[in-house]
């Protein structure tokens, strides 16, 4: 369960893996301090993804976690997530977050450079996502993803989150940045781990070498 008081550093974001159930969220939401989790869509269709999402969404609500739905919004509304994850050009962010801003948050993610981000960006989303889902198969976080971390969260007040690795350990690296939220999914979901406790360590690696934030 997640504490009351909002840690003045970086946070855990969860990326649902495909065919994580809901023991195993469940388990991982025990494990400490989750600021939100994302359910990637992926390859599943809309039934399928939305029968998923109706489980999981619930379930980091129930955490204190945000729900954010990465794909269809239908979906998003449907289940009554709280934000929607967009990977789009810039027009389509932009009327999503148009018809969707009123009744839940919208972020944004898919973009490889700084004028891609700086376009997205000025269209105003919630945050700014920097990894690509899937692709964290190395213990450490992937270079571009730190870098264009570090200089979003120096220069932009948007919010950002950038991918860890699969090892725990790459929280460190990803909270050097600044930024604001670091994304794990393989290091808490995949084969042999046991979520709670990589919750737990991942939330007591940042207590202890984090920065904090100051207003």
């Amino acid at each position: 369960m997640n504490p009351q008081t909002t840690p003045d550093r970086c946070r855990l974001v969860l990326i649902v893996m495909p065919g994580t159930d809901a023991g195993h969220l469940a388990a991982a939401l025990e494990g400490g301090d989750v600021a939100s989790v994302l359910l990637p869509q992926g390859e599943t269709d809309e039934a399928t993804f939305q029968r998923s999402a109706e489980k999981l969404a619930p379930l980091a609500q129930a955490a204190g976690a945000a729900a954010i739905i990465a794909g269809d919004s239908r979906v998003a509304g449907r289940v009554k997530a709280d934000g929607v994850h967009i990977e789009a050009k810039r027009q389509e962010l932009a009327d999503t977050i148009e018809r969707m801003r009123e009744r839940m948050m919208v972020g944004a993610g898919g973009v490889k450079t700084r004028d891609d981000a700086l376009g997205l960006g000025e269209e105003g989303p919630d945050y700014m996502f920097f990894g690509r889902f899937g692709y964290d198969t190395d213990p450490k976080p992937h270079p571009r993803n730190l870098t264009l971390g570090s200089w979003w969260a120096e220069m932009v007040e948007i919010p950002c989150i950038v991918m860890g690795g699969s090892d725990i350990a790459s929280v460190v690296d990803v909270a050097a940045t600044g930024a604001e939220f670091v994304a794990l999914s393989a290091a808490i979901f995949a084969d042999g781990i046991d979520p709670r406790e990589a919750v737990a360590r991942a939330n007591e690696l940042l207590d202890g070498h984090a920065p904090r934030f100051r207003d």
